[in-house]
């Protein structure tokens, strides 16, 4: 309890950080593969690692130059009507369809790859 405790008052720190960031938004496409701050989630949903909370998304769709629909990745192997997997240099990732969010480009971090043509 006192650890996730500790998390979400880190990530609470993290959130308000982004928030006032002055820094340029990112741009970003659909079917790229990022790095996003998704934080410390309640219950089964998708957490961030590491400092900055992050885990690596696929965007869906962009609705405007702030505002995407990102689908979290996984390295786990998962399989189900609510994960889609791929392939990428010979490791297997994971989609969790189920854990599909509406984010601000605030949340992007750096970008990793454009989603492969499977």
């Amino acid at each position: 309890m006192k650890e996730s405790l500790i998390k979400f008052i880190e990530w609470t720190k993290l959130k308000i950080r982004i928030q006032i960031s002055e820094e340029e938004p990112v741009y970003f496409r659909e079917k790229e593969i990022w790095w996003a701050s998704l934080g410390v989630n309640i219950g089964y949903e998708q957490d961030g690692k590491n400092r900055n909370f992050e885990r690596p998304v696929l965007i869906l769709k962009k609705f405007n130059k702030n505002i995407l629909l990102a689908l979290p990745i996984t390295s786990k192997d998962k399989t189900g009507k609510y994960y889609y997997q791929f392939k990428y240099d010979g490791v297997k990732y994971s989609i969790i369809l189920s854990q599909i969010r509406l984010i601000s480009n605030k949340r992007l971090l750096r970008r990793l790859r454009m989603f492969p043509n499977v």
